[in-house]
């Protein structure tokens, strides 16, 4: 046991009472602490912040940079208890990509990357990757609100999904269209289901019948997007599991616009849906996509030329 481990339970602690999940950031400063600990050091100082997050030899700038993020972050909270502890400056291997551009999927390809999942090893791991990212593309949902989705958060006759505690431990209730509902009761009612000797209430299961895990669900996404003939239309926009996320928010807000709604008043209904805590956070979403400004321009166009 590192002897900063009691610290980092406690700064773990703190900001998952703020809603924080922090699944990764928890699991790489363990092996910050770790190294620390094989190291001889009690303090964090910036030469052993750098050398730890440098490890990775083959590793891309961007997961440099995001590993030496998460410990800036403690750093910075055990600084605060201890002058000790170096604070690591914002300059230092700062993320040189930037904000990736949302790779917008069109309806054509979703379906494209459903009937790619056949390619998996069994019918019933086909079935299940083909209803997620389904979900995903109607209902806008978070990858992780997916996979901890349990079969009791459907609400059949209602047509609803229950998101318990999500991010800033919010929930929310995701109406559904009846075809999104029925595909998830089909799903559910497959005989092909596993059933382990230890039951998961879980709503998405790998085939050993447990509950589905990101890294496992991402690497299977990629392989589903080669197989589909997807690539990246441009070194800032691949094509990302989060990104169908992304399109349900776009797409929803260029219906309004091809509708002549008035966009504004239906942003707080859509940043309530996507479980976001201002609207603030949906603009966010929908700031990177050139598609929607195009639509703004022409409804400005059309505002203009209508003017005496």
């Amino acid at each position: 046991m590192s002897r900063l481990d009691p610290a980092l339970a406690d700064y773990l602690a703190l900001r998952r009472s703020l809603g924080f999940r922090l699944e990764r950031a928890g699991k790489l400063l363990a092996q910050f602490t770790a190294y620390l600990d094989a190291q001889g050091a009690d303090t964090v100082t910036l030469e052993a912040a750098l050398a730890w997050a440098t490890l990775p030899a083959a590793a891309g700038a961007r997961w440099l940079a995001m590993r030496l993020t998460v410990v800036r972050g403690f750093a910075a909270h055990l600084h605060a208890l201890d002058p000790a502890h170096e604070l690591i400056p914002t300059e230092l291997l700062p993320d040189p990509g930037g904000r990736a551009t949302p790779y917008l999927y069109t309806d054509a390809e979703v379906a494209t990357l459903m009937g790619a999942a056949c390619i998996l090893r069994t019918p019933f791991r086909s079935a299940t990757y083909a209803t997620l990212i389904g979900l995903l593309s109607v209902a806008g949902l978070r990858v992780g609100e997916a996979i901890r989705l349990d079969r009791g958060d459907l609400g059949s006759r209602e047509g609803t999904l229950t998101i318990r505690m999500s991010k800033f431990g919010k929930s929310r209730l995701v109406p559904l269209h009846p075809t999104t509902v029925t595909a998830l009761r089909r799903y559910l009612a497959r005989p092909d289901r596993p059933r382990p000797g230890t039951p998961t209430a879980a709503l998405f299961v790998s085939g050993a019948g447990t509950r589905l895990r990101y890294c496992n669900v991402n690497w299977t996404f990629l392989e589903l997007v080669w197989t589909a003939g997807l690539r990246p239309r441009s070194a800032a926009c691949r094509p990302r599991l989060h990104d169908l996320r992304h399109t349900f928010a776009v797409r929803t807000v260029l219906d309004a616009y091809r509708a002549d709604l008035d966009v504004g008043a239906r942003l707080p209904i859509l940043s309530t849906y996507l479980g976001h805590v201002s609207p603030a956070a949906t603009y966010w979403y929908l700031s990177a996509a050139p598609e929607l400004l195009e639509a703004a321009g022409l409804r400005l166009e059309r505002h203009l030329g209508g003017r005496p």
